[in-house]
């Protein structure tokens, strides 16, 4: 499997093509935005994206919109840019993670094989390959989500696993460490800010889709659920 690291410092690349081929990963890289988008479209096999936010030509948050278009590749941010509203914005536009630099290596590779792991096995309690909540269906085989009118609500690989888990478990509260811990596939680290995000961005799709349902509640100082009746 290749990873394509994207960052216009060459020297934080070529320490992160280092770690990932000691990972048995083959590593690409890529020095600026459109050159990303490029290699996206003509090298196969590309698993991953390790992604700069601040790059010359096109930013990390462009690049993300334009992948998003098509794709649920997992993308692990990597930014100097410490401030919560950036991380925010970086996670909201589609990425799954976010490391900040300066970064352990170790920690990146963590995230990466929590990312890759998250994508190939997206949920692993044994629960109904179809689940009907509200309005929607969920499939666990087609990763899909349809309202009842069979439009298609498109989620990210995250934000269906979020979905499924709290599907599977109604009136279950889950905190957003546990979410974090299930669905990422990792320890819980200042983890809440982060599901709240990808939260809120699966909230407003099923809004979208249905006309408004909320179909996922917040329990204040607690966390989230769905609840059945």
């Amino acid at each position: 499997m290749k990873i394509l690291v994207v960052d216009d410092d060459k020297e934080i690349a070529q320490l992160l093509e280092i770690y990932i081929k000691n990972e048995g990963y083959e590593p690409i890289s890529a020095y600026n935005g459109k050159e990303a988008l490029t290699k996206l479209h003509t090298t196969p096999d590309i698993g991953l994206m390790i992604l700069d936010i601040m790059m010359p030509e096109m930013s990390g948050i462009e690049v993300i919109k334009e992948v998003r278009k098509d794709s649920e590749l997992p993308i692990l941010i990597l930014s100097a840019k410490t401030d919560d509203m950036d991380k925010i914005q970086g996670l909201v536009s589609g990425g799954d993670d976010y490391v900040t630099k300066p970064f352990n290596p170790l920690e990146v590779m963590a995230r990466v094989k929590s990312l890759l792991r998250r994508a190939s096995d997206h949920v692993t309690d044994e629960k109904p390959d179809v689940l009907d909540i509200g309005s929607l269906t969920i499939n666990k085989d087609s990763h899909e989500v349809k309202t009842l009118s069979g439009k298609l609500v498109n989620l990210t690989a995250l934000e269906f696993g979020i979905l499924y888990l709290l599907a599977s478990h109604p009136n279950r509260v889950f905190s957003a460490d546990e979410i974090f811990e299930r669905v990422w596939r990792q320890e819980s680290i200042v983890s809440a800010k982060t599901v709240m995000v990808h939260v809120s961005h699966l909230r407003d799709k099923i809004e979208d889709a249905t006309g408004g349902e909320k179909v996922i509640q917040t329990v204040w100082g607690v966390g989230y659920k769905i609840e059945t009746h």
